[in-house]
């Protein structure tokens, strides 16, 4: 089953945002990773709007890889980068069917 990484951000520093956008598809390409959405338009449709800006979907051979992605130094790395100021994150990794 693929796993996916479904992420939602609000942009809070554009430079370090892209920074770190940079090391962090470097790292989804070497884990096989496939970008489905990044980035595009989008409409909230219920609930509360929370100022999220950027939503994200990864698509994984399974839910281990996604994982391991999330975890590997590559995107640490990254994830390094965002952690310091570039914004608000909220990132799940999720079974698909």
């Amino acid at each position: 089953m693929p796993g996916y990484i479904i992420a939602r951000a609000r942009i809070d520093d554009p430079e370090k945002a892209k920074a770190y956008a940079a090391q962090a598809s470097e790292a989804i390409r070497k884990h096989g990773g496939r970008p489905l959405a990044r980035g595009g338009a989008f409409t909230v449709l219920e609930g509360p709007d929370h100022g999220f800006t950027r939503y994200v979907i990864l698509e994984f051979e399974s839910l281990e890889k996604a994982k391991a992605y999330f975890a590997s130094p590559e995107y640490q790395a990254a994830a390094a980068i965002r952690r310091d100021g570039a914004g608000v994150w909220e990132i799940v990794a999720v079974e698909g069917v």
